[in-house]
């Protein structure tokens, strides 16, 4: 098994109901893929002073856990997957970093 970790950090700060909104749709149009085993989303909590490092904060987290790696190249290939992407991007401009790796647990 595969997790694919994904650190979201919004350009600007999202309200509540919207960064809801898109967790919603991001974890939905994975599950839709049919490739995927599970999917988490979390808020990042912040911590005080973290502003002034020089590194992409989170404003929130995604992991995805799936079988391998062909099953994570089509999840991402599935329909819909960047139609999502492409309207949360077009309405609120996002950078994700990411990690593929083994269960940490």
């Amino acid at each position: 098994m595969i997790n694919h970790t994904m650190i979201v950090s919004f350009d600007q700060p999202l309200p509540d109901a919207e960064l809801d909104q898109y967790l919603a749709d991001i974890e939905q149009v994975m599950l839709d893929s049919g490739f995927v085993q599970s999917v988490a989303t979390r808020r990042h909590i912040p911590v005080p002073g973290e502003e002034a490092i020089p590194a992409l904060i989170a404003t929130a987290i995604v992991q995805v856990a799936v079988a391998d790696n062909d099953a994570l190249a089509k999840a991402f290939t599935a329909p819909g997957m960047h139609e999502v992407i492409d309207r949360w991007q077009s309405r609120h401009p996002y950078k994700v970093a990411w990690a593929n790796h083994e269960p940490l647990a």
